[in-house]
């Protein structure tokens, strides 16, 4: 029989039950592979279990309880022990993510995380390992599957935003309180992770802009098919100026952009560099089974020795790029005029004075509640405020104008 490598797991939530499963059903399998055979050495949750005896008698760490305390202690502690650790917690690695990394290769313990991003969709691997020698210029996409399908719901049917978030929790897609989703921040916390894995820099939560999709109306997916747009919940991060920029936010894709045909709770990510141009990597997004398949997968990764630095934690970041804010983008621009006359003249005016050019738009309905739905030319975020702040000013403007990026790239 094989020799039993113990594997303390830290939460027995939907994600560490799925895995503890798994585990078990793939035992066989993984010794065959690895010469030993997983097996769970102790449970740890809030209200039972004692983490200094599961430590004490494991080979390894698997951490799926989530939050920052105590979890940030125990991670610590446990590499410190040099013992390795796979983590699925992205909140954690994208607020101190260096410390982690640091402990990890002052103790060669490997540490890692690929099920914090993506559910099954292995970003973190090819940008760790089969990119590591690229020069990434870009890296964007849907990096949760909660937003992608409520937004997939709300084209394909009309409903509005809060009837797709109700299906959504009905369907066990979004959580009782989706918070954390619906606003941006868990998309946020993701894309902290790659900018620093893409970048070679630190980059942490409080550095990344997000928005959400609570707004999004369903008249504004509507306007936007005359476009031939779709809309996505999109996190970006890319090389601006000799810096970065790390964002999240709704965004407009046309349909040859390979994200554009991404729907209901998938996940996808696409990476550029001048050496291969772009890739995309989709899958499930996360999820109790797809999550803990991403973790087994770390698991029997780390069962094997790791023979240099680079495979136990993200190499030491040489130095920190800045952090640019002001990026240029394609804008979908949506307002609600009185429809009489001078009104389109004025507008472009404003927008005119400010460097903003207008690529297309249409007029929806007549007299007091008329619509213009336009799509702007690259512009600085700056100028657009400028632009948007003036023109809500006007008399003739029944509400303050939205303004969606729109990512113009066709590949």
């Amino acid at each position: 029989m094989s020799e039993p490598y113990r594997i303390g797991l830290l939460g027995h939530g939907t994600v560490g039950s799925a895995f503890a499963q798994l585990l078990e059903e793939r035992a066989e399998e993984i010794a065959r592979v690895t010469g030993r055979r997983p097996e769970i050495a102790g449970i740890l949750t809030r209200s039972r279990g004692s983490f200094d005896e599961i430590l004490a008698s494991s080979d390894m760490i698997v951490e799926v309880m989530g939050g920052v305390d105590p979890t940030r202690d125990y991670v610590l502690r446990a590499l410190r022990a040099g013992k390795p650790v796979i983590t699925a917690n992205k909140q954690l690695l994208s607020r101190h993510g260096e410390e982690l990394y640091a402990a990890a290769r002052e103790h060669r313990a490997p540490l890692r995380f690929e099920a914090a991003v993506g559910g099954v969709v292995p970003v973190i691997r090819v940008l760790r390992e089969s990119l590591a020698g690229a020069h990434v210029e870009r890296v964007h996409g849907i990096v949760n599957g909660t937003t992608n399908f409520i937004l997939t719901r709300m084209a394909e049917t009309g409903a509005s935003y809060e009837d797709a978030l109700a299906e959504a929790q009905r369907l066990g897609y979004a959580e009782a309180d989706p918070t954390e989703d619906v606003t941006g921040a868990d998309a946020a916390a993701k894309m902290a992770i790659l900018a620093r894995l893409a970048f070679n820099t630190p980059v942490t939560l409080d550095e990344v802009r997000f928005d959400g999709i609570a707004e999004i109306t369903a008249d504004d997916i509507q306007y936007a098919r005359d476009f031939g747009l779709s809309l996505k919940l999109l996190g970006t991060a890319e090389r601006v100026d000799g810096g970065i920029s790390v964002r999240v936010h709704p965004a407009f894709l046309y349909a040859a952009h390979p994200l554009a045909s991404i729907n209901g709770p998938f996940n996808a990510v696409t990476i550029e560099s001048p050496a291969i141009t772009e890739i995309t990597l989709s899958g499930p997004g996360a999820g109790g089974p797809q999550t803990a398949s991403a973790v087994l997968g770390d698991v029997v990764s780390a069962m094997t020795p790791p023979e240099s630095p680079s495979a136990w934690a993200p190499a030491e970041a040489p130095h920190k790029l800045p952090v640019v804010t002001d990026v240029a983008s394609a804008f979908y621009l949506h307002m609600e005029v009185a429809d009489q006359p001078g009104v389109l003249g004025e507008i472009a005016q404003v927008l005119g004075l400010q460097g903003v050019s207008v690529r297309s738009f249409v007029q929806k309905g007549l007299g007091a509640n008329a619509r213009l739905v336009m799509v702007l030319h690259p512009v600085l975020e700056s100028r657009l405020q400028v632009a948007l702040k003036l023109i809500a000013g006007l008399p003739f403007v029944r509400k303050p104008p939205r303004a969606i990026p729109v990512i113009d790239e066709e590949f």
